[in-house]
């Protein structure tokens, strides 16, 4: 059986969990990272040496970075529908992939560390102020997508770019900051919030 190691209220867990509900794929989860057992332990980054969650055993293969792995959960054991074989429509679920995880990511960093992790190395007034602006220019994009597509952020089907997004969107709606009029996205997160899946490991309140 699937092992993942990471505590569940991880982002970059929650990625992996929710493809696994989609898939309908069993699994069996341990809690590592803060509060649970440090990702700093030998056993730990003697499968990551970058001593971060998730980590994926399965069988015999060991894996790390969440992105990667709900890829490789999905052309394993998932059908095309979910990500897709042709090399255009691949393409364009990677790049919102990407997206999330490089532009969107550093984005809103400053931003949630001041206003939900309460950091106190993040408390400089106008670079909680930037940050907020320039996440929310990043959600316009994402809402400039979705009026688009009308739909899900690759096109009319839900994606295997449609998990790192939708719990980038259950983060941005969770911080409190002022949220500008974003029709199409509160739409999409009504949209996935019919998933089993998005309700279980992406709209619960954690971001």
């Amino acid at each position: 059986m699937l092992r993942i190691l990471g505590k569940a209220s991880s982002i970059n867990v929650r990625k992996v969990l929710w493809t696994c509900a989609e898939i309908g794929l069993p699994f069996e989860r341990e809690d590592w990272g803060s509060g649970f057992q440090s990702t700093h332990n030998a056993a730990f980054t003697a499968l990551n040496p970058n001593a971060m969650v998730p980590v994926i055993q399965d069988g015999d293969f060991t894996l790390w970075e969440s992105n990667s792995i709900i890829r490789y959960l999905a052309n394993r054991y998932a059908g095309p529908g979910l990500y897709p074989v042709e090399a255009c429509a691949r393409a364009r679920v990677d790049q919102w992939i990407d997206w999330q995880a490089s532009d969107l990511n550093r984005s809103w960093s400053y931003a949630f560390m001041a206003l939900v992790r309460q950091s106190p190395a993040h408390q400089d007034s106008a670079a909680i102020e930037a940050g907020c602006a320039e996440w929310s220019r990043h959600m316009q994009i994402l809402e400039q997508q979705l009026a688009a597509t009308g739909a899900y952020v690759a096109g009319q089907d839900f994606t295997l770019a449609d998990i790192p997004i939708g719990l980038s969107v259950n983060r941005y709606f969770e911080t409190p900051l002022a949220h500008p009029p974003l029709p199409a996205v509160r739409a999409y997160y009504e949209r996935l919030s019919a998933r089993a899946g998005y309700r279980a490991h992406g709209r619960n309140g954690t971001p």
